[in-house]
């Protein structure tokens, strides 16, 4: 009798051990937008210094009244630089790329953007729509680096394929800006 209470007590430890790792869950972010609610989760084991920079803009509420700027169909939508009325926002200084982390650019997948320079990135990111294979990393050369995905979204790609198709047309000298902003009205980590 006693072995078997042990084996029980045991076995019970170790199942109430193994919920709790399965609990464990990656960062998860709720951007709420004028067009509908995306829930993307972030994985810091694949992007650390990615995630952590993106979750310092979120919880700084950098994001608030952001705008995605930059809407491509067949591509991506870019946002988190820029005000409704096209102001650039001051950033924080750039991180380091990477996109050598083995995540793809395909649909859902969300990605820093950034300059011809690699290591640029600073707060804009977009949402894949496609299956951008050329946005991989390649190697480590300024032309094929590629985009660093550390994230994806796991609710809301109806909203995301909603702004993919709004109107756009040129607001001070950019292109492929929605003519009626798509405002992020308030970006938030899910607790």
């Amino acid at each position: 009798m006693t072995r078997r209470l042990a084996f029980i007590t045991l076995f019970l430890s170790f199942f109430s051990i193994s919920s709790l790792a399965a609990d464990k869950t990656n960062p998860q972010v709720l951007v709420q937008t004028n067009m509908g609610n995306i829930i993307i989760e972030l994985y810091p084991d694949k992007a650390p210094k990615t995630v952590e920079n993106f979750l310092r803009y979120v919880n700084e509420g950098f994001y608030n009244g952001t705008i995605f700027h930059r809407v491509i169909p067949n591509f991506m939508i870019q946002g988190g630089g820029f005000t409704p009325d096209m102001t650039k926002k001051i950033t924080h200084s750039p991180i380091q790329n990477e996109a050598d982390n083995g995540l793809r650019n395909r649909i859902g997948t969300v990605a820093m953007a950034r300059t011809n320079d690699p290591h640029s990135a600073s707060s804009q990111f977009f949402i894949n729509v496609a299956q951008n294979t050329f946005l991989d990393f390649r190697e480590k050369t300024p032309r094929a680096y590629g985009y660093a995905v550390f994230g994806r979204v796991i609710k809301g790609m109806k909203v995301v394929n909603h702004i993919r198709n709004v109107k756009t047309g040129f607001h001070n000298g950019m292109g492929d800006v929605p003519v009626n902003p798509v405002v992020m009205t308030k970006v938030t980590q899910i607790k």
